[in-house]
């Protein structure tokens, strides 16, 4: 089963990119976890350019189809989810009736250095993709004061979070997996 991770976070040292590294160790046996690194890419949403995507953009459309499930990891700014994942996920949902989120089961995971680990993030970025289409499935699981809860090198040091990651993960299984014997 593959889980493509989607990271909100375009800097270097991201908090959640790292969340997602620890999700891919975390990852049930038979579920290979890939890291989309090509938000940076893709360009403004714009209406007048849909018919011929750019190139980033049909990169991103394709890693979320060729996926059985997708994981988003979000850091919050300003109260939301970042504009560069807002916007790709803009340029995801068209055309709506065969966007690749359609019926795509997704959960939604994140971090931050408050005390609140992106709640609001989290909420507004399930709302999105359940408007899209896509089948939002598992708890939030937010991770406040990320960087006490990781070590020198940057990586997720909380067992926790690992096990909210674990079960996160799970319900993204059985989701996939059951709409397999339903097919």
């Amino acid at each position: 089963m593959r889980v493509l991770a989607v990271s909100g976070s375009l800097r270097s040292g991201s908090y959640n990119t790292s969340l997602l590294r620890a999700a891919a160790e975390a990852a049930p046996e038979g579920v290979e976890l890939e890291l989309y690194d090509g938000l940076k890419a893709i360009p403004p949403f714009d209406e007048d350019d849909e018919t011929e995507a750019p190139v980033a953009v049909g990169a991103f459309r394709a890693a979320l189809e060729e996926a059985d499930a997708i994981l988003f990891a979000t850091p919050e700014y300003n109260g939301s989810i970042p504009g560069a994942l807002k916007n790709a996920l803009d340029w995801a949902s068209r055309p709506f009736a065969t966007n690749p989120l359609r019926n795509k089961p997704v959960t939604v995971v994140g971090a931050s250095t408050g005390g609140f680990g992106a709640v609001w993030a989290q909420a507004d970025l399930r709302r999105v993709l359940k408007t899209i289409g896509a089948r939002v499935v598992g708890d939030e699981v937010p991770v406040p004061a990320v960087h006490t809860r990781t070590d020198e090198q940057g990586r997720l040091a909380d067992a926790e979070t690992e096990e909210r990651l674990r079960e996160v993960l799970a319900s993204l299984v059985d989701t996939v997996e059951a709409r397999a014997l339903a097919a």
